[in-house]
């Protein structure tokens, strides 16, 4: 009995079994020939995929290169028209210089012109002066009261008016001038030992007596340094005004005009302070006077050169 069982359980299985393989086997097959045909389109989609990526690669590697050559281009228009502006930058520049340049020397020219025409007024004043005290030196001496009588002659005890000598009591005499250089050296000497008051009478004696001396000029330019010393500024330019007019090759011009426009714009006179020491700078460009001019400029935010209209 037990037997038959097992027998009948293992054909039962294989019944079973054959059930499970045989009926499947067309349904496998059908699977495999679906895969196949999904391999093949596969592949061919692959294939395809691959030309397109190709024919991408080839098409980006042309509109690279036009982009570089673009690039390219482009950079060489930049560079062009940099030069371009540089170059036109360059002549403006240059243009404008020699505008300022013709515009300075015409401003220096025009000022020359000024200078020189003060002068021969001050020179022609000075020639008249002259020429009065030269008249007044040759005017005949009037006679003493009681020391002539009518006929030529005189009375007893006076003397001659020819035997009197000059400088005597009685007899009018000129005024001897002090030694040029001696009296120049010691108001110097008084104006850097803080003596102004004596100092400015020393230099107003050297510009009295030798009025068209060159040291007179530089009288001149102390008489100024004093006044603006003593904060008289009208006073001061005054005094520097006659050494630039009367006295434009002198040692001292650029100091002068220096503190001329120092003055000017201690009086509030800003353009006109500024227009001095451009002169300045124009005038007498490698001197001390002018390096201190410009750092003057500078901190005042002032452009050294005008720009020319």
């Amino acid at each position: 009995m037990r037997t038959s069982r097992t027998i009948h359980k293992g054909i039962l299985a294989a019944a079973v079994l054959g059930l499970v393989i045989f009926p499947s086997a067309p349904r496998a097959h059908a699977v495999s020939k679906e895969i196949v045909e999904l391999q093949t389109q596969m592949q061919q989609l692959l294939d395809q995929v691959q030309r397109l990526q190709s024919t991408l690669d080839t098409k980006m590697g042309v509109l690279q290169h036009l982009a570089e050559q673009t690039a390219d281009e482009a950079n060489q228009m930049t560079t062009a028209v940099n030069a371009l502006q540089q170059k036109l930058n360059t002549q403006n520049d240059a243009n404008g210089g020699k505008l300022d340049t013709v515009s300075g020397q015409i401003q220096s020219l025009n000022d020359s012109v000024d200078e020189l025409k003060a002068r021969i007024a001050k020179l022609d004043k000075t020639v008249q002066d002259l020429q009065t005290q030269l008249q007044n030196m040759q005017a005949p001496p009037q006679a003493q009261p009681g020391g002539a009588q009518p006929g030529g002659g005189t009375m007893p005890g006076a003397a001659p008016a020819s035997s009197a000598a000059p400088g005597s009591p009685g007899t009018p005499a000129a005024q001897q001038a002090p030694p040029l250089q001696e009296t120049l050296q010691a108001g110097e000497r008084d104006y850097d030992a803080g003596r102004y008051s004596v100092a400015q009478g020393e230099f107003q004696d050297v510009v009295h007596y030798y009025p068209l001396d060159d040291l007179a000029g530089t009288a001149q330019f102390y008489l100024g340094e004093i006044a603006y010393q003593q904060k008289d500024y009208a006073t001061a330019i005054s005094a520097y005004n006659n050494v630039l007019e009367g006295f434009s090759g002198n040692a001292k011009a650029p100091a002068a005009q220096l503190h001329k426009g120092y003055a000017l714009l201690a009086e509030g006179k800003r353009e006109e302070g500024i227009h001095e020491l451009r002169s300045l700078i124009q005038r007498h460009p490698q001197t001390p006077e002018a390096r201190t001019a410009r750092s003057k400029l500078n901190g005042m935010g002032v452009k050294i050169t005008p720009t020319a209209h």
